[in-house]
């Protein structure tokens, strides 16, 4: 098929190549290997990224020597130089065989052409807090401090582009999202106003939709909460079309994100009890043990069954419909980056006082989990005859391929998603291995799990940047079929778009890989290309919030329901979470030039109702001994030297003989720096 007359916008991304001052035109070659040449005129303009702030940071200097006068070419020679990253948005025209593309609007990352703004100290932090503030002030007006009777009364689920809401329903886990944005923008910022409001979150939650059983070791969350003209009332099973009238165990799993994020800060223990209860959910309802429960019905072959009839609350219920007996990637993988790594985090090593004892054997659970959720990522989820992964199991782990709109079609954003976890799992199982507590036999396990899930994640970043990734303008796709039809390397399911969750999974899962390969800059390449296309036009400007999907080009997706900033799949959760790991993961992996950059703090603030001695201040599973501590404050007080010993031991640090402040809390300011490498 030839186009004879053919004018379309295009968005491309690559480096400058080339620059025609006579044209004059500049050429940009993409990662897909074309060089596109871009005429520029007096219509075209260059842009330098804006954050959310939408403060202007051209700071590129004018050349050396007099301007010739014709601003078009001044301009091309101030903005262009060859290897500088550039997105371009133009209009590409073919007629015959004639093809011209002329360029409208040049977007610049950095200053200098080795530079990029969003590498800089402040970049991420500001883009969290702009976001934080926001929605704060959409949900809660004027206020500054909350208790739980404002998310009562103010908080909804659904909202608007402008942060309206659209219905008056409250989801228990998109609540639990909310409260884990929060918590990690006081993670990352110290400001007390988050820590307040996901203080009021997690009280409402605990009050409005924790069902406990008869002898209270169990939780279940309930799904949401309705408002009419007749009053309030509970709403037990799911009400999201996949998994209407059923406990889908994803959304169990995510009602734990807060709470799992706020203990890390506070370390309240009526919080972990309440985590410890739903874990004791997943355990004993949800969980196929190998070999353990076959005379109880369960296919004994590891992992966890995706759905409960509420019923009989069995998995194998005829009341399940095409839900019944599954496993798929939520029920398995969802556990370790909504809350198991960071409840890991704050359990280990484990922590000084009364409670060790309970603490350890909680912490091993925690850990059974990791260790077996990873294991069979590894083992069942890849594809030889596929690029991209399976995603839907029968509890025999057979793929299922004909199930509703996923049919045999994956999703990329979770490609990306097993590909940063599973290196987050290898810098644990690193971690482990130099414990001289294991055995020898047991840490040379480790180091191949190790090994074996670095491989995997590997292999997956480099087939989703060549299926999975737009090579020519940037970004992440969204559902693809899983076996091309049409003779392409990439055939869409359903339209050419891009997913704001998807954008988060592929930067954090080649920003992880650029810190575990440390000498390979093809991961930290894709890093920026997708860090591009983020900040470019997932990024709403006018209402500190991002858009929920984007078209191949980056325009945003107004209509179809996506235009909202809050709903069951969007609240402030991906975004919150991207910007906390993303600057975490840019001062840890990425060199700068100056030393200092790649330091960064971390914020806690422990409740005066804990009886822990000490607190686990390690922010992430990182690659053993890349981070050392600077600094550490209790109270604005510098007790850095009399717990360097102790910080040292795998970044625990005791708390027992600090004096609290007037309120009982203690406040924790901890400085990591990166060690060279």
């Amino acid at each position: 098929m030839a186009l004879n007359s053919c004018y379309q916008d295009l968005t491309v991304t690559g480096s400058v190549v080339g620059i025609d001052l006579d044209k004059p035109s500049f050429s940009v070659k993409a990662r897909s290997g074309d060089v596109f040449e871009a005429i520029v005129g007096p219509t075209t303009w260059y842009q330098m990224l804006s954050n959310l702030d939408q403060l202007e940071r051209d700071r590129v200097p004018e050349p050396e020597g007099e301007k010739s006068g014709d601003g078009v070419r001044d301009d091309l020679k101030r903005y262009m130089q060859v290897n500088r990253t550039v997105t371009v948005n133009g209009v590409i025209y073919k007629d015959d065989e004639r093809q011209r593309y002329e360029a409208r609007a040049v977007h610049l990352f950095g200053s200098e052409p080795d530079t990029y703004v969003y590498e800089e100290t402040h970049w991420w932090l500001s883009q969290l807090s702009l976001m934080s503030d926001r929605w704060l002030d959409l949900l809660f007006e004027h206020r500054r401090s909350y208790a739980i009777d404002d998310f009562s009364h103010f908080y909804r689920t659904s909202l608007n582009i402008t942060g309206q809401p659209l219905s008056e329903d409250q989801e228990c886990a998109t609540l639990s999202r909310l409260i884990y944005g929060l918590s990690s923008a006081y993670l990352l910022t110290g400001q007390n106003r988050y820590y307040l409001a996901a203080k009021a979150g997690v009280a409402y939650q605990r009050q409005a939709f924790r069902s406990l059983s008869h002898d209270g070791r169990h939780c279940f969350w309930a799904y949401g909460r309705r408002r009419d003209a007749a009053g309030e009332r509970l709403i037990i099973p799911s009400q999201n079309g996949d998994d209407h009238d059923t406990i889908p165990l994803y959304e169990q799993i995510y009602a734990l994100a807060g709470l799992a994020q706020y203990y890390r800060i506070t370390l309240d223990w009526e919080v972990l009890e309440d985590i410890q209860r739903t874990v004791n959910t997943f355990q004993d309802f949800y969980w196929d043990p190998e070999s353990e429960r076959k005379d109880a019905g369960f296919a004994g072959t590891g992992g966890y069954y995706s759905h409960l009839d509420f019923a009989t609350m069995r998995p194998d219920s005829p009341g399940l419909g095409d839900n019944r007996s599954q496993k798929n990637w939520n029920s398995v993988g969802d556990h370790i980056p909504a809350y198991l790594i960071n409840l890991i985090l704050a359990l280990d090593p484990i922590p000084r006082g009364a409670a060790k004892l309970e603490l350890g054997k909680f912490l091993e659970i925690c850990q059974g989990i990791l260790d077996e959720t990873s294991r069979i990522i590894a083992e069942h989820f890849e594809d030889p005859d596929s690029d991209f992964v399976n995603e839907r199991f029968t509890d025999q782990w057979k793929p299922i391929q004909d199930w509703r709109w996923q049919q045999n079609r994956a999703v990329v954003g979770h490609d990306l998603k097993i590909a940063w976890n599973l290196t987050r799992c290898a810098f644990y199982c690193q971690k482990r291995a130099q414990d001289r507590d294991y055995s020898a036999e047991e840490r040379s396990r480790l180091r191949k799990q190790a090994d074996t899930f670095l491989a995997f994640a590997q292999r997956l970043g480099d087939r989703m940047a060549e299926v999975g990734l737009d090579k020519v303008r940037g970004g992440v796709f969204d559902l693809v079929e899983r076996q091309p039809t049409n003779d392409m390397p990439t055939q869409f399911a359903y339209g050419c778009t891009k997913d704001f969750w998807q954008q988060e999974q592929g930067i954090l899962a080649y920003l992880i890989l650029h810190g575990a390969t440390v000498n390979d800059r093809k991961y930290l390449e894709l890093a920026r290309e997708c860090i591009g296309f983020w900040n470019l036009f997932f990024l709403d400007r006018g209402r500190q919030g991002v858009y929920f999907r984007t078209t191949a080009n980056g325009l945003p997706v107004i209509e179809g329901g996506y235009a909202h900033k809050g709903g069951h799949s969007i609240s402030g959760y991906h975004a919150f979470e991207l910007n906390f790991l993303a600057h975490l993961y840019t001062r840890a992996f990425v060199t700068t030039d100056n030393e200092a950059d790649n330091n960064f703090c971390v914020y806690f603030k422990v409740t005066n109702n804990s009886d822990q001695e000490s607190i686990n201040v390690l922010p992430d599973f990182f690659p053993p001994d890349l981070l050392e501590i600077r600094k550490i404050t209790f109270n604005g007080i510098d007790y850095t030297d009399d717990r360097k010993p102790a910080a040292r031991n795998h970044y625990q640090i005791r708390i027992d003989d600090v004096p609290r402040g007037s309120d009982g809390t203690l406040e924790v300011v901890v400085e990591f720096r990166r060690r060279d490498r």
